[in-house]
């Protein structure tokens, strides 16, 4: 039987209002299941997918070296961008105008209990996306996310992704490029890896834009086939 997925697409949207909603989401089910738990009743935990686009903003993750932001927040200000330090695993990430991000909350007790695997699921529901366009996304050794001709010394990212668990519940997620201005990326180390090339899917086209309802679409049918999951679609809320 599939799992029911709550799926908001909201917009262009602040990060840190986006932050907040996330969190707000994310409690509603660590809540409930510790009142199931602690009352043994089985109220449902419900499940969320968000897409949003971010104004430009850079996010370092709770193990993540400030060293890898380039410049200070001054400069950052000039370029319209803004810098938080946030809860999620990984370094230092860009969010930007024409990326697709997208935030899972979801309780993998309601899927599978296994970070690692929902990390490949996510790596794959990009790779899969990214093969409809004739493109070979790969996983890079140690390095969460998909990238392009790893091995090679022209190996770049093309989606960066961090999440955090707790309870099993899941937030944050990935950002894949999609007509992303890849100057931003010059401003820090991304991901902490130096040496590192960053790419965008209208970049590896040869296109000026591609056409981004499309590309969600694409993600959206793999997440339901990989996460057996059926996904309702909902008004957004903020």
């Amino acid at each position: 039987m599939n799992k029911k997925v709550l799926f908001e697409d909201l917009g262009h949207r602040d990060y840190k209002e986006t932050w907040d909603y996330q969190e707000t989401l994310f409690q509603n089910i660590v809540d409930t299941k510790i009142k199931n738990r602690r009352t043994g009743s089985e109220e449902e935990t419900p499940n969320h997918f968000l897409f949003v686009e971010h104004p430009h903003v850079f996010t370092l993750g709770k193990s993540g070296d400030m060293d890898n932001l380039l410049v200070d927040e001054n400069f950052l200000e000039e370029k319209g961008a803004t810098f938080y330090k946030i809860n999620r695993g990984g370094d230092i990430t860009y969010h930007g105008p024409g990326q697709i991000v997208g935030y899972p909350i979801l309780d993998l007790d309601n899927f599978f209990t296994d970070i690692h695997k929902y990390l490949r699921f996510l790596e794959e529901m990009v790779i899969l996306t990214l093969a409809e366009y004739g493109i070979k996304g790969e996983r890079s050794d140690g390095e969460t996310g998909v990238w392009l001709d790893v091995g090679t010394p022209f190996a770049r990212k093309i989606c960066a992704m961090g999440v955090r668990a707790s309870r099993w519940v899941t937030m944050h997620g990935f950002a894949f490029n999609i007509n992303a201005d890849l100057g931003y990326f010059d401003l820090m180390i991304p991901c902490g890896i130096k040496d590192k090339a960053v790419t965008s899917l209208n970049v590896e086209l040869g296109k000026q834009q591609v056409n981004v309802e499309e590309v969600k679409q694409k993600l959206l049918r793999h997440f339901e086939q990989l996460f057996d999951a059926e996904l309702v679609k909902q008004a957004a809320k903020v």
